[in-house]
C-alpha cells in the first residue's frame, strides 16, 4: 500500500484526559485519534474526518514532567477567577503520521493553520514528508500508538475516546469507543503494515 509518512516534532505536548475537568491534569501517553484529525484539519484548512483519510501513527517522547499553569474559571455574567493548576506534559515529542492519501503532502508542506500537540503553546513543526510503499508482514513490533480495544497481545491504558469532533458550536464528540493507548512496543503476531525503514508495524485506523 502506498502511504504518506510525515514526521512532526515539538518541544512539548499535552493530551487531556476527557474525565479530568479540574485539579491535576495528567496527559495521555499518546495523542488521541481526534487530536490527529485536528492536526490534519489544521494543515488542510478544513474539517477532516475518518471518511476523508485513514490514519496510523507512532508517537514517542523523551521524558515527562509537570508544569504550573494559570487558568481562568468563568462564571455567569462573564466574571472570571484565576487559579493555578499542575499540568503534566511530554518533553521533546515526535510523531510519525501515516496517511493512505499521499496527495495530502501538499497540506503539510504549507499548513493553513498552526500545528499543535495539544495546547496552544505546544507548537509543532513538520521535519520530513515522504511517500513510501508498505507491505503487510507478521511478527513485527507494534505500539507507541493507539489501538482498537481487543487487539491480540496488546496491553496498556484503556480509555473511551472519540474518533473526531464536529465543527459545530458547541463541538460534539463523534465515534466514541474504547481504545488501548500504548507507550511501548510489543510483538504483534498477525499481519500488519510494516515500515522497514523504521522497523515498526503501523496500525491504520479506517472509518
Amino acid at each position: 500500500m502506498k502511504v504518506l509518512r510525515i514526521k512532526i516534532g515539538s518541544w512539548t505536548a499535552s493530551f487531556r484526559y476527557p474525565g479530568f475537568i479540574s485539579g491535576f491534569q495528567p496527559t495521555l501517553p499518546v495523542p488521541p485519534i481526534s487530536t490527529v484529525y485536528g492536526l490534519i484539519s489544521a494543515a488542510r484548512g478544513e474539517l477532516t474526518v475518518p471518511e476523508d483519510v485513514s490514519v496510523g501513527y507512532v508517537f514517542g517522547f523523551e521524558s515527562k514532567a509537570v508544569d504550573l499553569e494559570t487558568i481562568y474559571e468563568l462564571s455567569p455574567g462573564l466574571s472570571a477567577k484565576s487559579n493555578v493548576i499542575k499540568r503534566e506534559f511530554l518533553y521533546n515529542p515526535e510523531l510519525y503520521l501515516y496517511l493512505d492519501r499521499p496527495e495530502f503532502s501538499k497540506y503539510f508542506r504549507k499548513p493553513q493553520y498552526p500545528l499543535l500537540f495539544g495546547r496552544s503553546g505546544d507548537l509543532a513543526k513538520v521535519s520530513e514528508i515522504k511517500e513510501l510503499e508498505l507491505e503487510e508482514e507478521a511478527g513485527k513490533r507494534l505500539g507507541k500508538t493507539i489501538l482498537p480495544f481487543g487487539i491480540k497481545g496488546a496491553y496498556g491504558l484503556v480509555q473511551a475516546l472519540p474518533s473526531h469532533f464536529t465543527d459545530t458550536i458547541p463541538r460534539k464528540a463523534v465515534g466514541v469507543k474504547p481504545y488501548l493507548l500504548m507507550d511501548e512496543f510489543f510483538t504483534y503476531p498477525e499481519k500488519c503494515l510494516f515500515d522497514p525503514e523504521m522497523n515498526w508495524a503501523v496500525w491504520l485506523h479506517k472509518s
